[in-house]
């Protein structure tokens, strides 16, 4: 599995590849760091952040693979989000970053 660098590591060149969020994102990974996405900057700061996943490393690997299904994942508490409006109008561009950095 991929540790917290090397994620780091895809998520910057996905973002930096891609048309960006639009807003800032966090991913929280319960204990084990943190991914800040600004744009094309991806950091493991933890700043503030528009939105904030809490979300494992593993879970946050298999949602990028298609393996586990967002819905699914908030539904049974394995991804939480701060702002579920927000999460749902940046959906697909979040799904897509993953897909890329995964």
């Amino acid at each position: 599995m991929a540790t917290l660098a090397e994620l780091t590591d895809r998520i910057r060149q996905a973002a930096a590849a891609g048309e960006g969020l639009g807003k800032t994102v966090k991913l929280d990974l319960k204990g084990e760091g943190v991914i800040h996405v600004d744009g094309a900057s991806v950091t493991n700061d933890d700043r503030p952040a528009d939105l904030t996943v809490s979300i494992s490393r593993a879970d946050l690997v298999r949602l990028g693979r298609g393996e586990l299904d967002p819905t699914r994942a908030l539904m049974t508490g394995r991804m939480k989000l701060s702002d579920m409006g927000l999460a749902f109008s940046l959906q697909p561009k979040i799904q897509a970053l993953f897909e890329q950095a995964i």
